[in-house]
């Protein structure tokens, strides 16, 4: 099917390919093709210009977008979107007053999440997380990166992995899976029993039934120390699963260093991180990937994006949507978070969730700007004076019109 889309008000990162991530300053030079339009063809992005040298003559579907704006979909490259129940009492106890130890102490954190995956079968896990995938992308994310990590079993863990397999295949947008079995230490082991046990047991029986494309861990005080993580992401790089990593959340834990030392493709969170980080990354083709809405929800400072930014780093951003820290996976609310409390621009955090975000998830070649060839996944914004206007309406969902692979999804 031809899809056209005319009248364009802007052409949000309309431009050919890029050859790698955008990099510091070049990332508030956002490119916008005003007065517009764009051509789609059996679901790939076939041409687009400017309308008074519109050379389309004929199309299956003519959409008229007078006012409005085309941005490419937006690349969400960390979620922990299979989850079981809510955790809406310790947002509560937070509140209160509790800090995260203390909550833990309680029962409550990943250990809670844990025991209500446990109870929790396939089915129930897949419709609920089915219906998160549909959410999200009304919101405009059109590609999508799942962890496991609630399960710290192996037998959970590969449920939690043979869910996202199944939402792969499912949904109409790309999905990447991630392994996060070193997310916490169960209550009924020791840290040198379960590392050994993530080691041994589970990343062999992941890979032997091809349900992950990277392996991660939560290299933090009080969960995986930098050697322990080591061990873990090389284990998973002899079974062909590349590292990403959480790291730097909480405190300067080691985790940039050893996500630059394995050549991982991006260290997420980095709420704290210093000169030493900042020069690692900066000699590394490693991702800094940042989740404002994690430090947002928890009350916490935000990561230096800024700082970043101005060292030249690709920074990306992401939702984290989880059911502890983030439960959100609105991307144009993860943009208004980091415009707002990071100081970003608008063009740099738009930049940091469609192309960046891409490059963190691997897809940079399909995904994450309007480029001939491309997978057609783009979106389409009610009327609005300026890209600024995205983050700056923050509580509105200005997404009109979602289109994935040619096909309107929603709206049109």
């Amino acid at each position: 099917m031809d899809l056209l889309i005319e009248n364009i008000r802007g052409l949000v990162l309309a431009t050919d390919n890029p050859s790698q991530p955008l990099c510091g300053s070049a990332m508030r030079q956002i490119p916008i093709l005003k007065e517009a339009y764009l051509f789609i063809r059996d679901g790939i992005i076939y041409s687009y210009g400017n309308m008074p040298n519109k050379g389309v003559e004929r199309a299956d579907r003519v959409i008229d977008a007078t006012g409005k704006f085309v941005f490419p979909s937006f690349v969400d490259s960390h979620t922990h979107l299979v989850f079981a129940g809510s955790r809406e009492n310790e947002f509560v106890d937070r509140i209160n007053g509790l800090g995260y130890a203390e909550i833990a102490r309680k029962g409550g954190g990943i250990l809670n999440s844990a025991k209500l995956i446990q109870q929790t079968s396939e089915q129930q896990l897949y419709e609920s997380a089915l219906q998160r995938v549909y959410e999200v992308i009304t919101t405009g994310t059109g590609a999508i990166e799942i962890k496991s990590g609630y399960g710290l079993t192996t037998r959970d863990e590969l449920k939690i992995l043979r869910v996202v397999r199944r939402l792969r295949e499912n949904v109409p947008i790309p999905v990447k899976s991630t392994f996060l079995g070193a997310h916490a230490i169960p209550g009924n082991s020791t840290r040198e029993e379960y590392v050994k046990k993530v080691i041994d047991e589970m990343i062999p029986a992941v890979a032997d039934q091809g349900l992950a494309d990277y392996c991660d861990v939560f290299c933090e005080e009080g969960f995986f120390s930098p050697l322990e993580t080591s061990m873990i992401v090389e284990q998973g790089l002899k079974y062909g699963l590349k590292p990403r990593l959480h790291a730097n959340q909480l405190s300067r834990s080691g985790g940039v260093q050893v996500g630059v030392q394995h050549n991982a493709i991006s260290v997420d969170h980095l709420e704290t991180v210093g000169d030493e980080e900042i020069e690692m990354l900066k000699n590394s083709s490693t991702i800094p990937t940042l989740l404002p809405a994690a430090a947002f929800f928890l009350d916490m400072h935000f990561p230096p994006a800024k700082r970043m930014i101005e060292a030249g780093l690709p920074v990306a951003l992401a939702s984290d949507y989880n059911p502890g820290s983030s439960p959100t996976g609105n991307i144009p609310l993860v943009i208004a978070l980091a415009c707002i409390k990071m100081k970003m621009t608008p063009s740099e955090a738009i930049v940091a969730a469609t192309i960046n975000a891409a490059w963190a998830l691997e897809c940079h070649n399909e995904l994450g700007t309007i480029s001939p060839g491309k997978r057609a996944n783009v979106f389409i914004t009610k009327p609005m004076p300026t890209i600024n206007y995205l983050p700056y309406a923050f509580g509105s969902n200005l997404v009109e019109t979602v289109i994935l692979k040619g096909q309107i999804f929603r709206g049109g």
